[in-house]
């Protein structure tokens, strides 16, 4: 079991960084297993973990999320009628070029 921040560095040092990184990515990994990393967890410490983690969200206000719904909304409708005179307007012109 290798935390987050072990990870990103994993991935930063096998980015191409730094030559030796896949080597030693592996030498901690082998440690990590043999440290008995690999044992399985229980349905209610899934359950415990998650809630955990939860508690660490930053979760945003209710103003926040109206004002975000706002936007994607309008933003949405913006699009949808955005692409809708485009096909009328590409429509029109094919056949005006067919008749």
């Amino acid at each position: 079991m290798v935390n987050r921040q072990t990870k990103r560095m994993m991935e930063r040092r096998q980015s191409g960084a730094d030559p030796g990184a896949a080597a030693v990515a592996a030498r901690h990994q082998t440690a990590a297993r043999a440290a008995g990393a690999e044992k399985r967890t229980t349905f209610k410490g899934y359950l415990i973990e998650v809630r955990s983690e939860l508690r660490k969200v930053i979760w945003p206000k209710r103003t926040q999320v109206i004002n975000y719904s706002t936007v994607v909304f309008f933003t949405l409708v913006f699009l949808i009628a955005l692409i809708f005179v485009f096909n009328f307007a590409f429509s029109k012109a094919v056949l005006f070029l067919y008749k």
